[in-house]
């Protein structure tokens, strides 16, 4: 699994009954480099890149920068609802006021508070056929068409750690004689 990543906005407020509220979004149709130089890689979501998985309505997490171990809402709990629309994936979760005891959650909230953490990267596994990578004058580009949506994580910078990029095949499917070895060098990889 790996992650996109967007400074497309968090929003904090807190309920009358103690309880916290994040809203996020993550844009679609937003090419983002993620490697410069000589031979640039960008990505981009298409609209509704997680609509299938996301109507699936299976569980999804809203995690602390991408850690199972520091979950603060989650579908299965009823505590994190979902969105996919045309120009965003967007969320709310909910944060219980019993979860404001938890060390990481404390620590969550006042780095989000002091401005440190504001960006959201949704974690996930593109689909069989979900992506397709070419080359332009610009380099290449993945367009990211169908995804399975495992989780999404509040970041400090939003981006895909370089150990990730490489773990990722660039070539062109056009490039790859064997469209089988292309469509599984394609996908992403645990």
């Amino acid at each position: 699994m790996l992650w996109a990543g967007s400074k497309g906005g968090l929003e904090v407020r807190t309920s009358a009954d103690g309880a916290t509220v994040l809203r996020g979004r993550f844009p679609y149709a937003v090419p983002t480099v993620l490697q410069g130089g000589r031979e640039r890689r960008r990505e981009v979501f298409e609209a509704r890149a997680f609509g299938a998985s996301v109507a699936a309505g299976g569980d999804v997490h809203l995690l602390v920068h991408h850690d199972f171990d520091r979950p603060l809402a989650s579908r299965a709990a009823g505590s994190l609802e979902i969105r996919d629309g045309d120009d965003a994936l967007t969320f709310e979760a909910t944060i219980a006021p019993e979860m404001r005891g938890v060390g990481y959650v404390t620590d969550f909230l006042g780095t989000l508070a002091a401005g440190l953490v504001g960006g959201i990267s949704p974690g996930f596994r593109v689909t069989d056929g979900g992506d397709l990578v070419r080359r332009d004058s610009d380099g290449l580009l993945r367009v990211v068409r169908s995804a399975e949506l495992i989780e999404i994580s509040a970041v400090t910078k939003p981006a895909y750690p370089q150990a990730q990029i490489e773990a990722r095949n660039w070539t062109p499917c056009a490039a790859v004689e064997d469209r089988t070895l292309a469509h599984a060098l394609n996908r992403w990889r645990l």
